[in-house]
């Protein structure tokens, strides 16, 4: 992998299903060292997820200011403190999906603002998971459609696993992006903005070629971001149609850097 080695100038890497595996919400202990390392060697790192900015920073908290963020699907992009890019969803757009959401049995609500999250949860269990599991910075409101910060992403969850992602495609799929976040989130953008979208935004600002750059990840919403790399690296455990995208696979994203070290150091 030599000639990996040379040419890479910026990871973007997934959190859920990439680097946090079987539903973990910390990193291992180590992860932070590694990044550290890669970017001592010059290659800089950024963490490519649904998740919300304040979420990541608390995720990456040793090396939180040494890092990027493309965050939301590739609504939002920071690097250094600086808000490099922020797309959005139209806001009527945003309330006939949220109320699709609140029509579901079953189904809870994720509006998520720049640096917090709002939710009008019918099951307080879902209140509880959002705030103590998935440790978003977040917000509760008696009603979710007059939220006053601008949308920029809609996101559906059911605690069991997506029912029927069709049925959602169908309803709104032509109106703007329906990925998977996960076994049971559904995301849905402004039309044509993903984590590719997002990413060629950081690589423009960053003056870095897609050629030299590397991707990782697991799941549909990774696609696009994938397809961008000079490198794709796919997870072991990942979607068929995501590994079959991929220049290489990984058991594990540590492995993946521990083997990007060694073969620098040769």
């Amino acid at each position: 992998m030599k000639k990996t080695m040379r040419r890479i100038k910026l990871i973007a890497c997934d959190l859920d299903g990439t680097l946090l595996l079987n539903g973990a919400q910390e990193l291992q202990p180590g992860t932070c060292d590694l990044i550290q390392a890669l970017q001592d060697r010059g290659i800089r790192f950024f963490a490519a997820s649904g998740r919300q900015y304040t979420n990541l920073r608390r995720l990456f908290e040793p090396i939180k200011d040494e890092i990027g963020y493309l965050c939301e699907n590739g609504c939002l992009g920071f690097y250094e403190g600086k808000r490099l890019f922020k797309e959005l969803l139209d806001r009527a757009l945003g309330r006939e999906i949220i109320e699709a959401i609140l029509a579901t049995e079953g189904a809870e609500v994720l509006l998520s603002g720049e640096r917090v999250s709002y939710l009008q949860p019918k099951d307080p269990r879902y209140e509880r998971f959002i705030r103590n599991v998935l440790r978003n910075d977040m917000v509760v409101v008696p009603d979710i459609l007059n939220t006053p910060e601008d949308y920029m992403k809609v996101s559906l969850y059911e605690e069991n696993g997506i029912r029927d992602q069709e049925l959602w495609e169908r309803r709104f799929g032509d109106r703007c992006a329906v990925v998977t976040g996960g076994f049971d989130w559904l995301d849905m953008t402004p039309l044509n903005v993903n984590k590719g979208t997002g990413l060629r935004q950081i690589l423009s600002y960053l003056s870095i070629s897609p050629e030299e750059c590397m991707a990782i990840g697991d799941n549909d919403n990774d696609r696009e971001m994938l397809k961008l790399a000079g490198v794709a690296v796919a997870m072991k455990s990942a979607k068929p149609s995501i590994r079959a995208l991929a220049d290489m696979e990984t058991e594990t994203v540590e492995a993946l850097f521990k083997s990007l070290l060694t073969e620098g150091a040769n």
